[in-house]
């Protein structure tokens, strides 16, 4: 299970509601031995904002309950849930709108990180924008009994060390081994990146993820970095690929290296063009077998910001909560597959609102989960939720 937390936030600011100072103390449940993630919750907490003078005090507590682990962002989420709600609680004190004192005080590139990390260029200023000129924002409530949220939140990527295999097959396709498991659509993400490399199409290349035994090192499936690091060793391979197909090429037609390039999925030299299914075949037949290789270990600090708005309607009778429209901006960079990022904010909504309204573990005095099942433990359903 994730880690129950306990958090404190003080924040403060002047009349103009630029943030002065903040501060928090935080303290995770790690289960039965230590591990929670208390250090990415400690350096998320004020990750949205730019903080001139700021003070984390972090606990990793151990407590008679299950060992807990990484879910979603692990630490991130409760930070977010503690920072956000003092901040709206601020913008109450200053007249403030939500929207505007996040926008005045948002992280951008300088901004120092509580942990010390300056950060590049980022985008949560153009998340709020999208979401402040967004027809939600600027549609009014219609009941009694509904209000409107807003929240921002943030997530680093690691990049550390992946690699992958490329062997061009006989026919001209590719197989493409890989190391990091298909947990969010990579496989396909890294297969597109690889198959863009060579100018090809990616169905085409025919990705499998293999054992330790059968690929180079590659750490962690997890901490948002499977689509940038995989990927970026797939590209790698696919330019030694490149290399390796020029210079068979040059020797086959009898001229200097020099004179051929590769180019737009064709190998190009004197007079001639030729795709790259078919110089694959013919290289196939003529030598030993084409094997890129691709290695990456690139950690420069990077992340993204999202700014979401909900609108929700509370029965005052039963104290039941409907979402009635949700609205998300994502800072996504470069999306290698468009539909499989939406599928990612969809599913991390759907996530946080069933956290937010109806997910919960119980636990026993001797420790044992009591409702460890899908009938007692109640996740969002699509009946529960609106399209985001």
């Amino acid at each position: 299970p994730t880690p129950g937390s306990y958090i404190k936030v003080k924040m403060g600011a002047d009349a103009d509601g630029r943030i002065t100072a903040a501060e928090a103390w935080m303290a995770y449940e790690a289960g039965g031995y230590p591990g929670s993630p208390i250090g990415a919750g400690c350096m998320c907490v004020f990750s949205c904002y730019d903080v001139p003078n700021g003070r984390v005090e972090g606990y990793d507590v151990c407590v008679n309950k299950p060992r807990t682990n990484a879910y979603r962002a692990p630490g991130a989420t409760n930070a977010a849930f503690a920072t956000e709600t003092v901040v709206d609680e601020l913008c109450e004190q200053l007249g403030m709108a939500p929207i505007d004192f996040r926008l005045l005080n948002a992280s951008k590139e300088g901004t120092r990180r509580i942990d010390g990390v300056t950060y590049p260029r980022v985008g949560l200023i153009e998340t709020l924008e999208a979401i402040k000129k967004s027809e939600h924002v600027n549609s009014p409530l219609e009941g009694e009994n509904q209000g409107r949220g807003i929240a921002c939140g943030f997530w680093f990527n690691a990049g550390l060390k992946s690699a992958v295999t490329a062997t061009v097959n006989t026919d001209g396709s590719v197989g493409l081994l890989e190391g990091s498991t298909d947990i969010g659509g990579s496989r396909t993400a890294i297969a597109m990146q690889f198959a863009e490399t060579l100018g090809i199409a990616a169905e085409d290349i025919k990705p499998a993820v293999v054992d330790t035994d059968s690929v180079g090192y590659t750490d962690v499936t997890g901490g948002s970095r499977v689509t940038y690091a995989t990927g970026w060793a797939a590209y790698e391979a696919g330019k030694d690929l490149q290399r390796q197909i020029v210079t068979r090429a040059a020797e086959l037609w009898e001229v200097d290296p020099a004179e051929v390039t590769y180019e737009d999925g064709c190998v190009v030299g004197p007079d001639k063009r030729v795709p790259f299914k078919e110089i694959a075949i013919e290289l196939s037949l003529t030598g030993e077998p084409l094997v890129g290789r691709g290695v990456s270990n690139h950690n420069e600090p990077g992340g993204a910001f999202g700014a979401h708005v909900v609108d929700v309607e509370v029965d005052p009778d039963t104290g039941k909560v409907d979402i009635l429209r949700y609205t998300a901006a994502q800072d996504c960079g470069t999306a290698i597959h468009p539909s499989y990022v939406e599928g990612q904010i969809q599913g991390g909504a759907v996530q946080g609102i069933g956290w937010g309204l109806n997910e919960e573990y119980w636990y026993d005095t001797e420790g044992s989960m009591r409702n460890a099942n899908f009938l007692d433990y109640r996740i969002p359903t699509c009946y529960d939720l609106p399209m985001i």
